[in-house]
């Protein structure tokens, strides 16, 4: 989604999912416009498990769902006007991956599940936490050998993107580039001026 001049919406999951129960993983990426873009025309994408390109690693050890950006000339469904890459990476116990990675961009990785390490010197992580390249044409990820009960593999969501570089204010839902812009977004809110987009219906089980 590009909130761009300004966008009410509400994420929720699909009804099944609520009436079924069971457990779900909700993550909300915010992605900055540069100062040139930040009032353009909002947009929403509406990408389904189907959509995103599959890649695996020679041995079948991992299974790499490319959901924007590329992937060593393999491209994702997700259009960005920042430009990023991101990725979610399931590592089977003992898994290990190293992808290419443009080197103008940052990179980190965010665990959903399970246990593994990172980088060349494979410094540790688990479920929930996050780690944060350095500069480098690679990222490398590792499974555990051992994962909890609860997570058969290592889940990780992998994402970078070219720096924007401009100063930023934000408050609650708002992010822009100044107090003042911050101010009129505001003012935009209270007085209905914010766009809508029609939601998205039909909604299965495959869906992102």
């Amino acid at each position: 989604m590009t909130a761009g001049s300004g966008l009410l919406h509400i994420e929720a999951p699909p009804e099944s999912l609520v009436v079924s129960g069971g457990l779900f993983h909700g993550l909300q990426l915010w992605v900055n416009l540069p100062a040139k873009d930040k009032m353009m025309a909002p947009r929403y994408q509406d990408i389904r498990g189907g959509n995103v390109q599959l890649l695996t690693t020679p041995d079948g050890g991992a299974l790499l769902r490319v959901i924007a950006g590329e992937l060593d000339g393999h491209k994702g469904p997700g259009i960005t006007h920042t430009p990023i890459t991101m990725i979610h990476a399931t590592l089977a116990p003992g898994a290990e991956i190293t992808l290419p990675w443009r080197e103008d961009f940052n990179g980190l990785a965010y665990v959903l599940a399970g246990r593994g390490s990172v980088g060349t010197d494979r410094r540790p992580v688990h479920s929930g936490q996050t780690a944060v390249f350095g500069s480098g044409s690679s990222l490398t990820v590792r499974a555990d050998e051992k994962q909890d009960g609860n997570a058969p593999d290592l889940e990780v969501v992998l994402l970078g993107g070219q720096p924007i570089r401009e100063p930023m204010a934000h408050y609650g839902p708002f992010v822009m580039n100044t107090k003042e812009e911050l101010m009129q977004a505001f003012e935009d809110f209270q007085k209905g001026r914010l766009g809508t987009i029609p939601a998205v219906h039909g909604m299965t089980g495959d869906g992102l």
